[in-house]
């Protein structure tokens, strides 16, 4: 039987177990399990769930885009995007590595989430708006290219949901067996 873990990754965790000589926290610094491996990725300055799997065949299947598999992420952005922007982040972008599939992108309340260390940076004299963006993709930094390009840079990335997996009930820095 495949082992699945749920991974609740803090911001500045690097996605892997080690980083030789770097002190840059791992994975390592949260999980004590042999023969477990991240499916798909985060980067250092994004939250939320990470996917670890002692299952190969699995791992690819949560981890590549030729599944489909839903992602979804709960994005702070600068500003506040109008309709248009939100349709073109549902249509699909155009970004330097190529059209992005389509998405699913809508405006939210504030989500009742941790505070993040350190905290983003406020600027009083510009807005900032949340978003839920679902992809089915995951390409390098691929939610803030999206975002970015649409002219709203992406302040907080907190991915909540990998198909039918997600984050609820786990802090920062936590892990479960699904």
């Amino acid at each position: 039987m495949a082992r699945l873990i749920l991974f609740n990754k803090p911001f500045g965790v690097l996605s892997q177990f080690t980083d030789e000589g770097s002190g840059r926290p791992t994975l390592a610094h949260h999980i004590d399990l042999p023969r477990v491996y991240p499916a798909g990725r985060l980067d250092r300055d994004s939250e939320g769930l990470l996917i670890l799997t002692d299952d190969g065949k699995l791992q690819a299947r949560i981890a590549d885009p030729k599944f489909n598999k839903p992602k979804t992420y709960l994005v702070q952005v600068e500003g506040v995007p109008v309709d248009n922007a939100l349709a073109a982040l549902a249509s699909g972008v155009t970004l330097k590595d190529g059209p992005t599939r389509p998405a699913t992108a809508r405006r939210i309340n504030a989500p009742d989430l941790w505070p993040r260390v350190p905290p983003i940076r406020y600027r009083k004299s510009v807005p900032d708006t949340w978003l839920e963006l679902t992809i089915t993709e995951g390409r390098n930094r691929q939610v803030r290219r999206m975002t970015a390009h649409v002219g709203h840079p992406t302040l907080r990335l907190v991915r909540w949901r990998i198909g039918e997996w997600s984050l609820d009930g786990l802090a920062p820095g936590d892990w479960r067996e699904a």
